[in-house]
C-alpha cells in the first residue's frame, strides 16, 4: 500500500551509500504460542456452517506462522429459546490434511459433524474447545447476525495522490440494540464501526483503495456482524497491523477470546488471571457474512 513508502524511504537512503557492514540484531527470544484463527463466516442460505479453524504457532519477527497440531478440537453448540436451553449438538473436528493446521468437522465420523444453519433461528452459543501440548484453551462466543448492504457503489472523490479508488458502501442500522459491524474490503483491508452516531437509521460512507485497482477488477466487500469484544479486538488489530492482514500476524499485546484453563478446577482455581503470562493468541467468532460484488470501470 502506499502509505508504506515513508516507512521503507530511510532502508532505501541507507542502501544507497553502499553499506558493507552486515549488522546483526538479536531479537529477543520468545516461547511460542498456540494461534487460533477461527472466524466463522455465516451464510444462511448454506445449510452448514463454513467452520475452518486454522492453528498455528507463533514464531520469530521475520518468520511465518508455522501450521501446528492439536490433540483434540471440537466445537460445542447450545441453543436457547426466550433464555432456556433447548438443545445442544458437539461437531468433533479433524485436521483437513496432515500437516496443515486447518481443523473442519470430522468427515470420517460416524454420523455428520457439520453444523446446521437452521440452528441459528435460535439464540446460539458456541464454544471452542482445543487440547494442544497437553494444554486446555476454551473460547465463548455467541452467534451474531448483521443486516445486507442497501448498495455498493464506485465512487469519483480521490484523496491525496490522486490514484485512490473509492467505494460508496450503504446499509440501514436495525433500531434499538446497539450494533457493531467489520467491513472486509478484500486485499486484507478491514474497517470496524458502531452505531453511536446513526444507530436505526440508514448510513453510508466512503472506502478509499490507496493502490491503483485495474479497471475491469472485481472488488467483493461483505459486511459482518460483531459484538464489542470483537469488535475492540478487530478494531486494535487493524490500527496495530496498519491494515496488513489482520488475520496474517497476530499482535502478542491483542488478547482474543480464547484462554488457557488448564487446571482451572473451579475449587481452588477460578480462573487464569493468576498467571498474565499463559495465554494464546487469536480469536474466535461466529458471524453472518452478506457480501456485495462490484466491477471497478
Amino acid at each position: 500500500m502506499n502509505r508504506l513508502l515513508p516507512h521503507l524511504l530511510p532502508f532505501m537512503i541507507l542502501a544507497g551509500f553502499g553499506c558493507e557492514d552486515v549488522i546483526e540484531v538479536d531479537l529477543p527470544a520468545a516461547e511460542p504460542r498456540l494461534v487460533v484463527e477461527g472466524l466463522i463466516r455465516v451464510d444462511l442460505e448454506e445449510a452448514f456452517l463454513p467452520v475452518r479453524i486454522r492453528l498455528t504457532e507463533s514464531a520469530g519477527f521475520f518468520e511465518p506462522l508455522p501450521a501446528t497440531q492439536a490433540e483434540v478440537a471440537l466445537i460445542y453448540v447450545e441453543r436457547f429459546e426466550n433464555g432456556d436451553l433447548v438443545g445442544t449438538f458437539t461437531s468433533s473436528l479433524a485436521e483437513e490434511n496432515p500437516g496443515s493446521g486447518v481443523y473442519i468437522p470430522d468427515p470420517n465420523a460416524t454420523f455428520d459433524q457439520r453444523i446446521p444453519t437452521f440452528f441459528l433461528e435460535d439464540d446460539v452459543r458456541f464454544t471452542l474447545q482445543i487440547r494442544y501440548r497437553q494444554r486446555q484453551y476454551l473460547a465463548q462466543t455467541w452467534y451474531q447476525p448483521v443486516v445486507p448492504m442497501d448498495y455498493l457503489l464506485q465512487g469519483r472523490a480521490t484523496l491525496q495522490t490522486g490514484e485512490e479508488t473509492e467505494v460508496i458502501v450503504g446499509f440501514t442500522d436495525p433500531p434499538v440494540e446497539k450494533n457493531y459491524y467489520l467491513f472486509d474490503f478484500g486485499r486484507s483491508l478491514y474497517l470496524t464501526t458502531e452505531d453511536t452516531f446513526y444507530q436505526g437509521q440508514f448510513f453510508q460512507f466512503s472506502y478509499f483503495y490507496e493502490d491503483p485497482i485495474t479497471p475491469g477488477t472485481e472488488l467483493t466487500v461483505g459486511i459482518l456482524g460483531a459484538d464489542k469484544a470483537f469488535y475492540d479486538y478487530m478494531r486494535l488489530l487493524i490500527e496495530q497491523s496498519d491494515q496488513q492482514g489482520p488475520f496474517q500476524t497476530p499482535v502478542a499485546s491483542a488478547r482474543g477470546n480464547v484462554v488457557d484453563v488448564t487446571d482451572i478446577d473451579n475449587d481452588n482455581l477460578y480462573d487464569n488471571t493468576s498467571r498474565p503470562g499463559e495465554f494464546p493468541l487469536g480469536y474466535f467468532a461466529v458471524v453472518q457474512q452478506h457480501q456485495r460484488t462490484l466491477t471497478i470501470n
